[in-house]
């Protein structure tokens, strides 16, 4: 299978300036997925954002009937190759093609979504009302943004960040993941093709002092992270000790489930199950940690551990149809997952399913559900990011809120339970960005996305995602002054 590796720079693919590269390896077999993948410079940043500087006032300028006529042109190259980009990705991280290739189709969704916005942004006017002011506000892109994307779902969360930007009229440099760059670096071919001008969109791979010299470069003027919440926050502070550009954080999350008593318990342990554990657990809003109300917990923990046994057996080879969970993303990442399931056992937590690693092949975690962590645990604590649930019981509507609230984050949530009365009540007092009501939550391109608390600021996707690369310009005309 041959690929670009090279960076894409004003409009051209360019291999770093310093000859730097790195190799990726096949989370499921340890092989080589990529010897040499071209990582940037500091110099290669500052080429990319010199190319974004050059092009932004001509794209501004660009009539928003042309600029979505590109968008759509890529929507549909992005979907007329899913199926070789799914692959690069199964490659890269493990991701099973089946479920690489659903995000690249629904990537392409959000490009044809944000398509429809060029140019349609309307500003406001307000008549002067006795002050004899007419007053006028409009809306401006921002300049040069730039975008850092998790390796989790790179091309849902790039089309999160080009596409707003692009509709917008802004120009941009992306930095993939260093753990799966490789899909993302043929995106530079298909902004050749789909006719957008040199320098308007600049992609880059590299590890996180990539992202370090993007986030304080004094040429940027907004920047969006999905990541870590320790990363996000380096984000941010670079961002304010340079020129204050604008950020938007989509960051870590403990989401909560909370399944009432009156909750159809099958729909209920579905989401729980396969709605967690898509992507192998690796999805920032999954809802891990589990509230069960106690007079059915019996019930639930027993279909939840039949449905967990299942689908383990659909662990396997990521570019295998049939395929519906991978391994974990790289060794870092596995470690991390086993380290945090050494604690459970060292806490004395109890696994109603799995708890170890799945097989002697390939970096795979068998799914897992623990048991009744204290408070204080790190299970219950912090951030797992793999395919492990942690299960609470409680008894009132109150005790179930004040444990869903219990954490730092505030990214997603669900609610189970047959009384919509309660699911609205219940909705409006989790502290989370996102609630899905009987279903795990899922991201749309016409809501807004984003996290409360720790989980990051600022939104992404519908309205607000455009507003987010745009600037306001209020205007007042004093109507008093008569022609000469």
């Amino acid at each position: 299978m041959s690929f670009h590796k090279e960076l894409f720079i004003d409009g051209q693919y360019a291999p770093s300036s310093t000859g730097a590269t790195m190799r990726i390896l096949n989370p499921y077999d340890n092989s080589v997925a990529v010897e040499d993948m071209h990582v940037a410079s500091e110099a290669d940043v500052e080429r990319a954002v010199r190319a974004a500087k050059d092009a932004f006032p001509s794209w501004k300028e660009t009539p928003a009937t042309v600029r979505g006529n590109a968008m759509v042109k890529f929507a549909e190259l992005l979907e007329a190759d899913a199926e070789n980009l799914a692959r690069l990705e199964a490659i890269a991280m493990g991701q099973p093609i089946s479920i690489a290739k659903r995000m690249i189709l629904a990537s392409a969704g959000v490009w044809r979504y944000y398509a429809g916005y060029a140019g349609k942004v309307a500003g406001e006017a307000y008549s002067p009302e006795g002050d004899g002011t007419y007053k006028i506000v409009q809306y401006e892109p921002l300049g040069v943004c730039a975008g850092i994307c998790a390796w989790n779902a790179s091309h849902i969360l790039s089309a999160w960040k080009i596409a707003p930007a692009m509709a917008a009229g802004n120009t941009f440099v992306l930095k993939s993941s260093e753990k799966s760059p490789i899909s993302l670096a043929q995106y530079g071919a298909l902004i050749q093709r789909a006719g957008f001008p040199a320098g308007v969109i600049n992609i880059l791979t590299g590890d996180g002092k990539i992202g370090a010299l993007l986030s304080s470069h004094m040429e940027i003027s907004k920047i969006a992270f999905t990541g870590s919440t320790a990363a996000g926050r380096a984000v941010q502070i670079a961002a304010a000790n340079s020129n204050l550009k604008k950020v938007t954080l989509e960051l870590g999350g403990k989401s909560p489930a909370l399944v009432f008593d009156d909750a159809d318990v099958p729909n209920a342990v579905i989401h729980c199950c396969d709605g967690f554990l898509r992507n192998s657990g690796q999805i920032c809003f999954a809802s891990s940690r589990v509230l069960v109300h106690a007079n059915i917990a019996v019930k639930f923990m027993k279909k939840l551990r039949t449905a967990f046994e299942e689908a383990a057996q659909r662990m396997g080879d990521p570019q295998l149809l049939g395929t519906d969970f991978g391994p974990l993303a790289d060794q870092l990442h596995f470690n991390h997952v086993m380290e945090l399931l050494h604690h459970g056992e060292q806490e004395g937590l109890e696994a109603l399913v799995g708890g170890e690693q799945q097989g002697t092949k390939g970096l795979f975690v068998q799914p897992t559900v623990l048991l009744g962590p204290d408070r204080n645990s790190k299970l219950w604590k912090e951030e797992i990011f793999g395919p492990v649930i942690v299960l609470k019981t409680f008894r009132t509507e109150e005790e179930a809120i004040e444990l869903a609230n219990d954490t730092p984050y505030g990214l997603g949530s669900s609610i189970y339970t047959s009384d919509i009365g309660q699911a609205l009540r219940v909705a409006g007092k989790v502290q989370a960005g996102a609630v899905g009501i009987n279903g795990a939550f899922a991201t749309s391109q016409h809501t807004p996305f984003g996290g409360w608390k720790q989980s990051g600021y600022g939104r992404e996707l519908g309205l607000e995602g455009i507003k987010n690369y745009l600037q306001s310009k209020t205007i007042h005309v004093n109507m008093n002054v008569t022609k000469r």
